[in-house]
């Protein structure tokens, strides 16, 4: 059986590093059957045993509705492993020459990966992610891996990513979550992407992804850039209020977080 490594190794990487880098609204790629179909099926197998209780966080406030599992040991093995290979040095260095970034960490803690589920009624609104860790403040954010394990997805329940330019004027593309496909795309202040819609898949259904996320140790401490979420153009103006008022609340959530992480050490 071939193996992740020989699966990933399979791909046209210099035609995928060209499409990477010249990639609107910001250098990113779309790649589907990005995993073995034998690793994707499990994936989503051992993602809808997990049942909600079992480790699952959750992230409800106004910006986001999901579930989120970080803990590796609440996982299923072959999640587990494909994490492991998707942090090994031989995957790191397949970033490295997809994106052209050097020095690439993977994150042991999965702080905001892991694991996600969106049900119904559940959205991610538009944003910038993080981009110095939490509670490893010399570790600058890079790259994102999302890939999703969703079969059968109906376009009319939502949740595409959607991906804005810099200024937030316009969404440049729409990528449906479909089953074994894997984004790629580079963090940056300007990076704005999300699924703000809600989600309206049945009750019995679930919007479920792996979400990987990969870092820089800078060697200096960096100041905190906590997610910032955006409101879109069309959206009201209570909407926009209440996503800034929310956007602070993070930040104040942040700042602690990183100050109880110095007192643990």
């Amino acid at each position: 059986m071939k193996t992740l490594l020989d699966h990933i190794e399979g791909f046209d990487l210099s035609s995928l590093s060209k499409d990477f880098t010249g990639a609107e609204p910001f250098p990113h790629i779309v790649i589907d059957n990005f995993l073995t179909p034998e690793t994707a099926d499990a994936l989503l197998k051992e993602h809808e045993e997990i049942g909600n209780g079992d480790g699952w966080g959750k992230y409800y406030h106004y910006n986001e509705r999901k579930l989120g599992l970080t803990k590796l040991q609440k996982m299923g093995p072959v999640t587990q492993d494909t994490i492991t290979f998707l942090s090994s040095e031989s995957f790191l260095k397949w970033l490295d020459g997809l994106t052209g970034i050097e020095a690439l960490l993977a994150d042991p803690d999965l702080d905001g990966g892991g694991l996600h589920k969106i049900e119904r009624n559940g959205h991610l609104n538009i944003h910038a992610d993080y981009l110095a860790h939490t509670t490893r403040p010399t570790w600058s954010r890079q790259l994102n891996l999302l890939i999703y394990l969703n079969k059968d997805w109906d376009k009319a329940w939502n949740g595409q990513l959607e991906l804005w330019d810099a200024e937030m004027t316009n969404c440049v593309q729409k990528v449906d979550p479909i089953f074994n496909r894997a984004v790629i795309f580079r963090t940056s202040e300007k990076s704005y992407h999300g699924h703000p819609d809600p989600v309206l898949c049945p009750e019995d259904r679930a919007r479920r992804s792996l979400a990987l996320y990969y870092f820089r140790d800078e060697g200096e401490e960096l100041s905190l850039k906590p997610t910032y979420y955006r409101a879109r153009p069309d959206d009201s103006s209570m909407k926009h209020n209440l996503v800034a008022l929310d956007r602070l609340a993070l930040r104040v959530y942040s700042i602690g977080k990183r100050y109880l992480a110095r007192l643990g050490r």
